[in-house]
């Protein structure tokens, strides 16, 4: 093989590259077997059971406060359990409102309702599916709001101070544990 340079020609063997110099041959003698080093794929670990609920649909009045709250204004529960399983991007008086508005306009706000069901149990591994979801809050509205909100608090949630305020306790203790940090002199408040 001939390469051009600066203007002469010079033989280059045909075993290397004229950019870089080095060797572009490929021997079948690679430097380990293939047969010898054998690649796995590292197994993806396996898919949890689902678990089930922690208490059952018709444990209402386990919590005869939330009960009553979720019989007269299902709003604020709603609200509520929406604040937590949207992980506090919309606020539980906001999540509420428009479950009232959905209510008012067309007597439908179960299937909104019946979405954060789904998305809560998808979220928790809880047992069931989507169309289940439907079902229990078409036919038992209060009770399925009432069985999420217990879910929550089951879970360790403390509903009334909502996603915010719950994430603030449990980084307290974490932030307690660490001293303070040092003001250097001459700054103020």
């Amino acid at each position: 093989m001939y390469q051009q340079v600066s203007g002469q020609a010079k033989q280059v063997p045909e075993n290397e590259s004229a950019a870089t110099g080095y060797s572009t041959s490929y021997s079948s003698s690679a430097p380990y077997s293939t047969d010898s080093y054998s690649y796995q794929q590292p197994s993806l670990p396996l898919p949890k059971p689902p678990v089930d609920w922690s208490t059952g649909l018709c444990d209402c009045f386990s919590d005869f406060k939330n009960c009553c709250i979720t019989c007269w204004c299902p709003c604020i529960t709603f609200g509520q359990v929406a604040e937590i399983v949207d992980k506090g991007s919309t606020s539980c008086g906001a999540s509420g409102a428009l479950y009232t508005l959905i209510c008012c306009v067309n007597c439908c706000g179960c299937f909104y309702s019946c979405f954060y069901r789904s998305k809560m149990r998808q979220q928790n591994n809880l047992k069931g599916n989507n169309c289940l979801d439907c079902f229990t809050h078409c036919f038992c509205e209060t009770c399925a709001l009432c069985q999420e909100y217990r879910e929550l608090e089951n879970r360790g949630f403390d509903m009334i101070i909502g996603w915010h305020g719950n994430v603030e306790q449990r980084s307290r203790g974490v932030a307690m544990s660490v001293t303070a940090p040092t003001v250097e002199e001459g700054m103020s408040r």
